[in-house]
């Protein structure tokens, strides 16, 4: 298998060095822009005041739920530019009192109307920013890459209005070029499209007609022309930034010496950005900030045979991240714990798209680290990649984490080839190597080297009706990826996936329709591990509500026992009103009993041996809503039920059918209130218990209550105060050590009623840009 796949690669190689035959395209609109030289102003487009030049848009046509039919609703975009910015102005007609327009935070924008730009600066056709507004002016911001989709952790400094009006709105943009990265050339040529989303109608247009009936987005953009002589300038960018923290917390890490501290942690330091060429993007940071002031969604934890995977939420990691994504996820953020230093590269030169980075983890854990240098870990990341052809490309990726005489490196090919508007075929090769102590907490081989290729291939058909995928993945045991998210390996896994969607035409139906879903999963040894077929029917209406029925047949074998398992669920959720959003997911059916516990208790000298994993009823429900009672006020409600019980059949002895292993209680509310688009205050009170039978599951009854609050003033991405303030109570005590000299020990209670961890802290940062 693993010579089929480089073969593959050869011939990409081959295709890149000759020239791969490109994909016809379609002839898409040109449109030159004037430059100005007084800059319009929102009130301008309020009064119908005259402006010195600009290109007018107004043939907006809908993207869903039509295809190609005229927005309902009149729209008229405005172009122009001056030396430093590239102006934008949208007029957008709709009926008082339905469009949604809400006083959020930044990036908060995608419930309520909005409009936008596009703007590939390269003319690509692989990568465009976007920014986009709602009918207020809260802004946000991406990257839109194909094969990777949109990348909203993209953040940088630009300037936005908008104003209600009794006829609908205006919205305002000025982009300035220092914020953007294009060609060094006297004269630009762009990809641009603009678009409009008008949220109860489910309405997404945009101006040039862009289509599901060809795969990807950036390729059906516009040409523009006329931008002449402008330039970043210098661009240097540097963001200093101060923490306090004051926490008590209790300390468990000595099981002899328990005890509550109190610590408290200043630290401050310097995130520095240049721009060489105006294009390659130098990230310096001394003593980076690494601080993670929101927290991580809620999500079900326990009884999980694989890791559960949590979204990099670090300013420096999200920035430019999709620059070292690869098909397999082989650079995973979240494994770098507290570095003291980091350099980062991105950008484009030409046909090539380059990211690197290098820094130290002060943190990397376990005892696989104790010898490295002032326990450190050394780590760099390496991703080159050359486009070629019409949207398709090929990569190469290498990354190393060191720690004295233990390392981790992998190296990687991977590529992405437009075979047709609508067919996309994906592929990947890696090899790891690797020395671990004993005891390494990531790759568990006892101290070897260890060697490893992994594979990776997908070919991807996406149109507006008919969409299919097929993957195949084969990993050996011994690949080893440490600072990857590869939560398995010892597999060959195929996966098949096939969609079709009816699309009525002026109808509250939006669309509807069946998928199948296929996995089946072998081990080198040929041994099947898994085997996944998974039903679904679904329809969609407007006012963004749907409703989605499933049905799942699964095998699994775990520990060597075959498990035959089955789910149905039924989902709902809608938007249909202004200020209430809701969803519902409730599913029924079976699963394991992963971690069981030792059974029933035994007095005999003969005990049984201990429980083996088991089949059990399984019975999941999610659901919540969003609550704005007026545009400042958000309130989010969201409530996570899990629960195992036995079933008959395969109840282990001594135990009645229906006998409850665990349940598990997960309850979040959060409540956002906006002063204006700066100043924000944010409280969130989270519950979360696990109810278990210990005799059947191996876990500990806990509860856990945490308030968290947030006083954020954001003026920029560079320019933000943070006040935060957490506790934590949990069903913990700490109870003395009785006679005096027994260390103190933990006993659980019935309630959450003990302060286990407090934490204030003041965080502050302010860009200096040149």
């Amino acid at each position: 298998m693993g010579s089929l796949f480089w073969r593959i690669f050869l011939l990409v190689l081959l295709g890149v060095m000759g020239g791969l035959p490109s994909v016809a395209q379609t002839a898409r609109p040109l449109t030159r822009i004037p430059r100005v030289t007084r800059p319009p102003k929102l009130e301008d487009f309020l009064k119908g005041s005259p402006r010195e030049a600009e290109a007018i848009i107004t043939d907006f046509r809908q993207y869903q739920p039509g295809d190609g039919i005229p927005l309902s609703q009149k729209t008229t975009a405005y172009l122009s530019y001056d030396d430093r910015n590239l102006y934008v102005a949208f007029v957008c007609e709709d009926e008082p009192g339905k469009m949604r327009a809400r006083m959020a935070k930044r990036e908060d924008v995608f419930s309520d109307d909005a409009v936008g730009v596009y703007l590939d600066a390269f003319h690509d056709h692989h990568r465009a920013y976007f920014f986009y507004v709602n009918p207020l002016g809260i802004q946000t911001d991406g990257i839109q890459t194909e094969g990777q989709g949109g990348d909203v952790s993209f953040d940088t400094l630009w300037y936005s209005e908008g104003r209600l009006t009794p006829w609908g709105y205006v919205a305002w943009m000025a982009i300035p070029f220092k914020s953007l990265r294009f060609p060094n050339a006297p004269k630009q040529t762009w990809g641009i499209a603009l678009t409009r989303t008008i949220v109860r109608t489910n309405e997404v247009s945009f101006w040039p007609y862009v289509t599901k009936r060809a795969e990807g987005l950036v390729q059906q953009f516009a040409t523009l022309e006329g931008l002449e002589h402008i330039s970043p300038g210098r661009n240097v960018q540097l963001i200093p930034y101060g923490v306090f923290a004051r926490a008590r917390f209790l300390d468990t890490r000595e099981a002899n010496n328990l005890r509550f501290r109190t610590q408290n942690d200043f630290r401050g330091g310097l995130d520095a950005k240049f721009v060489v060429k105006d294009a390659l993007t130098f990230d310096v940071a001394l003593n980076p900030d690494f601080s993670q002031v929101e927290s991580d969604e809620p999500q079900v934890t326990i009884n999980q045979r694989f890791e559960v995977f949590f979204p990099e939420k670090r300013p420096f990691f999200i920035e430019n991240a999709g620059f070292f994504q690869t098909p397999i996820p082989l650079f995973f953020s979240r494994r770098i714990v507290d570095p003291q230093f980091g350099v980062r590269m991105t950008g484009k030169v030409g046909r090539w798209a380059l990211g690197a980075l290098g820094m130290d983890d002060r943190k990397p854990g376990g005892a696989a680290f104790e010898s490295a240098p002032r326990g450190r870990a050394g780590i760099g990341v390496v991703h080159v990649v050359r486009e070629f052809s019409q949207q398709s490309k090929i990569g190469v990726f290498i990354s190393s984490r060191d720690a004295g005489p233990t390392y981790n490196r992998v190296v990687s090919l991977d590529t992405r080839i437009k075979l047709s508007p609508n067919l996309v075929l994906e592929g990947q090769a890696m090899k790891s190597f690797a020395r671990q102590n004993p005891d390494s907490p990531d790759c568990l081989k006892g101290g070897q080297r260890l060697a490893g290729p992994a594979y990776f291939a997908e070919l991807l058909f996406l149109g507006r009706h008919l969409s299919y995928d097929v993957r195949y993945s084969d990993r050996s045991p011994n690949f080893c990826s440490e600072l990857g998210f590869v939560p398995r390996v010892d597999i060959r896994d195929a996966e098949y996936f096939v969609d079709y969607t009816w699309r009525p035409e002026h109808r509250r139906l939006v669309s509807f329709g069946p998928s199948l879903f296929v996995l089946v999963n072998w081990n080198r040894a040929g041994q099947l591990q898994d085997r996944i077929v998974n039903y679904k029917f679904g329809a969609t209406f407007t006012g963004q509500t749907a409703v989605e029925i499933r049905r799942v047949e699964t095998f699994e074998l775990f520990q060597g026992i075959g498990f035959r398992k089955h789910r149905a669920s039924l989902r709902f959720s809608t938007e249909w009103l202004r200020w209430l959003s809701a969803f519902a997911d409730y599913s029924v059916g079976s699963s394991e009993n992963f971690f069981p516990g030792p059974g029933m208790p035994s007095f005999s000298t003969n005990p049984p041996p201990p429980l083996s994993p088991f089949l059990a009823s399984a019975t999941s429900a999610d659901a919540g809503f969003t609550l704005r009672p007026s545009p400042r006020i958000r309130f989010d409600q969201t409530y996570i039920f899990s629960r195992l019980t036995t079933r008959e059949g395969s109840t282990p002895a001594g135990f009645a059918s229906g006998t409850s292993i665990f349940s598990n209680h997960i309850l979040r509310s959060k409540l956002n209130y906006q002063f204006n688009k700066e100043l924000s205050l944010r409280a969130i009170l989270d519950y979360s218990a696990v109810l278990s039978n210990p005799q059947l599951v191996a876990l500990e009854r806990s509860k856990r209550v945490t308030t968290d609050f947030l006083f954020t003033y954001l003026l920029n991405p560079g320019t933000a105060l943070y006040v935060g303030y957490t506790d934590r109570y949990e069903n913990l005590s700490l109870d003395p050590g009785m006679p005096p000299g027994v260390p103190a020990s933990l006993s659980r209670t019935g309630s959450p009623t003990h302060s286990t961890g407090r934490q204030f802290f003041i965080k502050m940062s302010y860009l200096l840009r040149f």
